[in-house]
């Protein structure tokens, strides 16, 4: 299972954006057949128990996309009451989740983004005693950050054709079909060539192709770490 813990950026010097962030993941469009439960953590932090990788990887890459948050992921067990706060959680996940949120605040130019495998009974490193689950999370964090950079450098006329088309719905948002820029292209008063302009340079047909190879590497981890 995975433990995502979200610290804003900045906040000394910005308004609390802890409720609109809440807000916000409670309406994205998760295929996570139970809805993850997040809520406010201590100060300016979210922390949520998520059980679809793909829900991870959209919930990462919203927050990304604003550039004040950092993104942490910890992957491992999860003991948490039905119906309970994440803050009435534990289990190696919630341990790995602070780790990754500390280390994503030190990256530096890089994407603020870690994912650490939950540390197992007895050991003391950041994964399992035999490393089971560490490669699959470096992995899993290298791709989120190559998606994650992609996100954060789209413009906001590129925002406004991307998130149209998600608009169209799941047949439309991977590849950016013929049909479904031309009717983007009518909603926003653009022309076709413009839409298709805009998709080529806001990298959306590689966001979507490689969306699927992130949230398979999570997965694994997440079974690696089961197995230890």
């Amino acid at each position: 299972m995975f433990v995502m813990t979200i610290d804003q950026r900045g906040s000394t010097g910005d308004k609390d954006r802890v409720p609109a962030l809440l807000a916000e993941v409670a309406r994205l469009d998760l295929a996570d057949a139970e809805p993850p439960v997040f809520d406010r953590s201590v100060g300016d932090e979210v922390q949520g128990v998520v059980r679809d990788p793909s829900a991870v990887v959209e919930i990462a890459l919203h927050a990304l996309r604003g550039g004040r948050w950092y993104v942490g992921i910890g992957v491992g067990t999860v003991s948490l009451p039905r119906g309970g706060s994440p803050r009435e959680g534990s289990g190696t996940a919630f341990v790995a989740a602070r780790k990754a949120v500390e280390l994503a605040k030190g990256a530096g130019s890089q994407v603020p983004l870690s994912v650490v495998p939950g540390i197992m009974a007895g050991g003391s490193g950041g994964g399992s005693q035999d490393g089971k689950g560490v490669q699959e999370c470096a992995n899993a964090e290298a791709v989120l950050r190559l998606l994650g950079r992609l996100v954060q450098e789209r413009t906001e006329a590129q925002w406004r054709v991307v998130d149209a088309l998600r608009r169209l719905g799941p047949g439309s948002a991977g590849p950016g079909r013929h049909g479904s820029q031309k009717r983007v292209a009518q909603e926003l008063g653009i022309s076709e060539q413009s839409v298709s302009r805009t998709v080529l340079r806001a990298g959306w047909q590689e966001e979507w192709a490689a969306r699927p190879a992130a949230s398979m590497l999570l997965d694994l981890a997440d079974s690696q770490l089961a197995q230890a």
